[in-house]
């Protein structure tokens, strides 16, 4: 059996990027096919929690993370005319510095940037066909010619073609947590200063926030659902009018975001999911990040999983002289680490979305108590304990 030399990776989003920073510091050479034309910019907030900051440090980004954070400083909570209740500063959920807030689109400039030095990239353009052999898998594109490869990764998010084309119907991995979200730039009418503002009715949220990495303000919905209804799947007009029916006149700013949703360069819509699989490798093709194993939006590890996933792969692709080997190790060595930080999703939820008037109470008090809380060590505890689930191989030398 011989060792991975060339590696196909579908999606340029995260972990992809990441995934090709470290492949080349092992000596193996990739090739990243991506279906949108351009690296993708702009984006809401995610966190880099945990191990992935260690993994961001060892290739040399975490400074560049740390200047590009969104400087939000407060969480607030409103009622539906507006007035301010509850809230915390947000320093009161740092426990300990292990946690960084930054746009999406700002970490894709960070990991993508350095990579096109030493990297392939095929931009608007995505996998078609896998045909897996002994020695390779030949892999047929919408656009550019056949080629053959050593490994196929699947690091092409929630909704992976991928592993579609490997697994089958991402039904059976699907784990729907019982709501959906959707995100998107708006005009800053309420006049936001590195603020987040929360009005909640049970099962219901309508939250918007401001940081100076953007222009205006990003507005957020989100609902509880007892059954998926597929509007997820259906084309965005029929998303918009979804939100439409299910937020006019709901209160505070709802009516105001939904009539700029239509003019919303960046609108995005999806159910709050997890993928779940008993194997995340077939043959030489294999997955990475969300693809794999998306934690939900609510665990708030999505990009941590990512980032690690891809340090971890790597690492044991070249260790192993056979592919069959390292995709062993991989999953023995990440599973641990997905389900602890998969398992914090549900709480995601609950804090963001209470789901009756009792919960709203109960989120509500304790956002007031944060502060204390958190000098006691036991808020967010549950995230920090998961995001710092594994130990890091050491890293490799530059140039290996």
């Amino acid at each position: 059996m011989t060792a991975v030399r060339n590696v196909l990776i579908s999606g340029a989003s995260i972990a992809g990027p990441a995934l090709a920073h470290w492949l080349h510091r092992h000596g193996i050479g990739a090739t990243v096919v991506e279906r949108a034309p351009a690296p993708r910019t702009g984006g809401y907030a995610i966190d880099v929690r945990g191990v992935a900051l260690d993994v961001a440090e060892r290739m040399g980004v975490l400074d560049g993370i740390r200047s590009s954070v969104t400087e939000m400083t407060r969480a607030t909570i409103v009622d539906a005319r507006g007035r301010r209740g509850g809230g915390f500063e947000a320093s009161s959920i740092a426990t300990d510095g292990r946690s960084l807030e930054l746009l999406r689109g700002d970490l894709v400039r960070l990991l993508h940037a350095p990579t096109t030095e030493y990297t392939e990239y095929l931009y608007g353009d995505s996998v078609a066909e896998i045909e897996q052999g002994e020695d390779g898998v030949r892999v047929t594109f919408e656009h550019a010619a056949p080629r053959v490869f050593d490994l196929v990764v699947g690091a092409d998010g929630l909704h992976s073609t991928t592993r579609r084309i490997a697994f089958g119907p991402e039904e059976p991995h699907r784990r729907f947590l019982g709501s959906y979200l959707s995100i998107f730039t708006v005009p800053n009418h309420p006049g936001l200063d590195r603020e987040a503002v929360l009005f909640n009715t049970p099962g219901r949220l309508v939250a918007m926030y401001h940081t100076p990495r953007a222009e205006g303000a990003k507005a957020m919905f989100a609902l509880s659902a007892r059954e998926e209804n597929g509007v997820d799947r259906r084309p965005p007009r029929d998303q918009r009018e979804f939100l439409r029916r299910t937020f006019t006149g709901h209160g505070w700013e709802a009516d105001r975001v939904l009539a700029a949703m239509e003019e919303a360069p960046d609108f995005y819509f999806d159910s709050v999911t997890q993928i779940r699989m008993d194997r995340w490798s077939t043959g030489r093709v294999t997955l990475l990040g969300d693809a794999g194993y998306c934690p939900s939006p609510m665990s708030g590890q999505g990009s941590s999983l990512a980032m690690v996933g891809a340090y971890v792969l790597a690492g044991e692709l070249a260790r192993h002289d056979g592919h069959a080997a390292a995709l062993a190790a991989y999953e023995a060595r990440m599973r641990p680490f997905v389900r602890a930080n998969q398992a914090v999703a549900d709480a995601g939820t609950d804090f963001l979305l209470p789901r009756t008037r009792l919960g709203l109470v109960t989120r509500d008090l304790a956002v007031r108590a944060a502060p204390l809380l958190s000098r006691l060590g036991t808020f967010d505890t549950k995230l920090s304990r998961a995001a710092e689930a594994l130990e890091l191989d050491a890293p490799a030398p530059a140039g290996a």
